[in-house]
């Protein structure tokens, strides 16, 4: 199946969680909010929400700065 991250498709074989993706993809667990078809998805709930066909993931990273 394919999701895309940010507007890059993404293969993802097996079933895997939103957790387990961004884990995958590098994407750091902390200093991040993602968003699946925009919606925002709360940290604790990665681990529970399953990686679907043409999932929209929007990884947003917070930056510091004046």
């Amino acid at each position: 199946m394919e999701v895309t991250i940010n507007h890059k498709p993404i293969g993802v074989d097996t079933p895997m969680s939103l957790a387990e993706l961004l884990a995958r993809e590098g994407i750091p667990a902390e200093g991040v909010a993602v968003a699946v078809n925009n919606r925002v998805v709360p940290r604790g709930e990665w681990a529970a929400t399953p990686v679907e066909e043409g999932m929209k993931i929007t990884v947003i990273r917070a930056v510091c700065g004046g």
